[in-house]
């Protein structure tokens, strides 16, 4: 009986262990994990006046739990910052807020903590800048008075936390007599040390200033104004309409110019001279040609020879109230007549020599053309002259005509010793040319 006993107790403590062996192991606990901690705004995060509220995100998976602490520049202390938990799914948003003022410039430290089965930790940094306080110094407009349209150089210095401030938009303004505020005029870019200038022009006494205007990483900053005060100018004056007709033009053909001269607040003005000026083209000097005396409503017209391609204006000088002006150039293709080929007079000769006073002379000689290197006889209207000993003025004495050979042959009375020759003007196809003298005696 007891045996039996014995084998059941065994019998059942196997089987417990049976059971204990079967049994399902228990799930390992998951180790938390963090993302980066995103910063919005993004550093360098910029502060003016009022403080800026920075939101600092990062999400966490397994975490029962996280912090988020940050640590001034320098030995400080680390804060918490406190955070709102979002779960979406197996991850959860943590976010959290902080307001820094410009006092709090410098690079701070960031670190967010995961708590789960262990802990993990992000961290970074960011960097809080004070904004930029600005001045314009040195702001002058120059000269301090000036006719009505003279220029008139502005300049000054952009600094920035009192260095040169390079690289930045300045708005140069000008406020009139009498208005009540200052408009832009123009807009220049510092160089280097913050320095800037322009050039504008000066059409009303006033004031004139600079402007820089507030960025994301700077405050704005506006100069003193400076005055200039503005005599009234000369009126100014224009020339319209300037025509040079006709184009193109044959060479030697006769050109037409015409146009208009206004005057501000008179409209066309009559009694005033304009010029008339050319300039050939490849050159860069103008040259003076023809002018002509204004008739009414200001209108002028004159004419010249045209002669080689190039342009032409008008020109007008002014007078003691009125400003002088040049009008727009207008280009003239002038058309060069085909080049004409050369001649050559040959052969020529007068006999008999010595010839009796009142008896006939023989004149003979030839004609001839180039016709591309190669001389050809040619038919043409040939002067005869006559030049008496001691003269420099060779007198003419009749015309013939050479005949299609380019021969030629004619003659004349002899009244007195000295030189003949034949003389060739030329036509609309070729070149004139002159022969060789020959010498006659006369004999009484």
């Amino acid at each position: 009986m007891l045996q039996r006993i014995r084998v059941a107790a065994l019998a059942l403590v196997l089987g417990a262990g049976a059971l204990a062996l079967t049994a399902s192991p228990a799930t390992a606990a998951q180790a938390p994990s963090i993302s980066a901690v995103t910063i919005s705004p993004a550093s360098p995060i910029v502060v003016f006046d009022n403080p800026v509220t920075v939101t600092f995100t990062f999400t966490t998976e397994a975490a029962g739990r996280a912090e988020l602490q940050v640590k001034p520049p320098g030995p400080g202390v680390s804060s918490q910052v406190e955070l709102k938990p979002e779960p979406f799914g197996q991850l959860t948003k943590w976010t959290g807020t902080k307001s820094f003022s410009a006092s709090n410039a410098g690079r701070w430290s960031v670190l967010a903590i995961a708590h789960g089965d262990g802990q993990k930790s992000a961290n970074g940094s960011f960097e809080i800048v004070k904004a930029l306080d600005t001045k314009i110094d040195d702001f002058r407009a120059g000269p301090g008075r000036v006719d009505q349209g003279d220029r008139i150089k502005v300049s000054g210095r952009l600094l920035a936390n009192g260095k040169g401030y390079d690289g930045q938009s300045v708005a140069i303004t000008f406020r009139a007599r009498g208005a009540d505020s200052y408009d832009e005029v123009t807009k220049v870019t510092t160089g280097r040390g913050g320095w800037f200038g322009a050039t504008v022009r000066a059409q009303a006494t006033g004031w004139w200033r600079a402007e820089f205007a507030t960025t994301s990483t700077a405050r704005g900053s506006v100069s003193d104004g400076d005055r200039v005060d503005v005599r009234r100018g000369k009126l100014t004056s224009r020339i319209t309409g300037f025509d040079a007709r006709p184009e193109p033009v044959d060479k030697g053909d006769r050109l037409t110019f015409s146009g208009a001269l206004q005057v501000e607040r008179r409209g066309g003005v009559s009694g005033q001279r304009v010029a008339v000026l050319f300039k050939a083209d490849g050159s860069r000097r103008w040259k003076y040609v023809t002018s002509d005396v204004t008739g009414r409503q200001g209108r002028f017209r004159a004419s010249a020879t045209a002669e080689t391609s190039g342009w032409w204006r008008a020109e007008y000088e002014g007078n003691r109230g009125v400003k002088g002006s040049a009008s727009a150039p207008d280009r003239v293709k002038v058309n060069l007549p085909p080049e004409k080929a050369d001649t050559r007079l040959i052969r020529f000769g007068a006999s008999p020599d010595p010839v009796k006073r009142g008896k006939d002379l023989r004149f003979s000689g030839r004609l001839q053309i180039d016709d591309e290197g190669s001389w050809e006889g040619y038919s043409g209207r040939v002067a005869l002259y006559f030049q008496p000993p001691g003269s420099r003025k060779w007198q003419y004495v009749k015309t013939t005509w050479a005949n299609d050979d380019g021969r030629l042959f004619t003659t004349a009375k002899a009244w007195n010793s000295g030189q003949w020759r034949f003389v060739f003007g030329g036509d609309e196809d070729t070149n004139g040319s002159t022969s060789e003298r020959d010498y006659v005696t006369v004999k009484r």
